[in-house]
């Protein structure tokens, strides 16, 4: 039992701290849970593709990966770098913080196009196939077989609790976001974080 809570736990703090970066859908999420437009769905939506993805990754591009030494250390140097990359951009973010700011009077959508908004503006961003199946996948992939489905959970299950907690809280976390010291605070966080796995990376590589 012991054995799986490491991966778990990683999977859940590599997958927030990817999921959390600031970017065009979670203001999304944010400003419909705000405006109260089908936020529950718009919600699960988001957390499924990420789940899909997530596991896609973690059980394709992993058994992909493992099968390969040179993959598995082509991979880990690129997401080691992928990481520094992301994490340079959460610092250079917080220097030039913007605020969030929902349009007034907006129209109510429908269910359908709430969906097919939100898979819009899930799977037409490639950062999405980066996070999930790229990087998540090759990180997964360094687990014995038999633990890499936990990884896999806990980045599945931070997705779940990251998007159903901004749509939740969107009430109460607009007015702090239309500060830009909020999305400071935040972007430095993602980028430590960011940077924080990509030296262990860095240092698992190496040993």
């Amino acid at each position: 039992m012991l054995g799986v809570v490491a991966p778990f736990l990683k999977g859940m703090g590599i997958g927030a701290s990817l999921i959390m970066a600031i970017g065009a859908q979670n203001a999304f999420v944010l400003t419909q849970g705000l405006r109260r437009n089908n936020q529950y769905v718009i919600a699960f939506t988001c957390s499924l593709v990420d789940a899909i993805l997530i596991v896609l990754g973690v059980a394709g591009m992993g058994v992909l990966i493992t099968s390969n030494p040179m993959l598995l250390v082509l991979a880990t140097w690129g997401g080691a770098l992928f990481l520094f990359w992301y994490g340079l951009n959460a610092f250079r973010a917080a220097l030039n913080p913007g605020v969030l700011t929902p349009k007034d009077g907006a129209a109510e959508q429908t269910l359908k196009k709430a969906i097919v908004t939100t898979l819009g503006v899930s799977l037409l961003n490639p950062h999405v196939y980066l996070d999930t199946v790229v990087l998540l996948g090759s990180i997964g992939g360094r687990y014995p077989e038999e633990t890499r489905l936990w990884f896999g959970l806990g980045a599945v299950l931070s997705s779940f609790l990251w998007f159903f907690s901004l749509s939740l809280g969107a009430k109460w976390l607009a007015p702090l976001f239309n500060r830009p010291i909020a999305w400071r605070v935040l972007d430095c966080l993602v980028g430590l974080i960011m940077w924080t796995i990509a030296i262990s990376l860095v240092a698992q590589a190496i040993s």
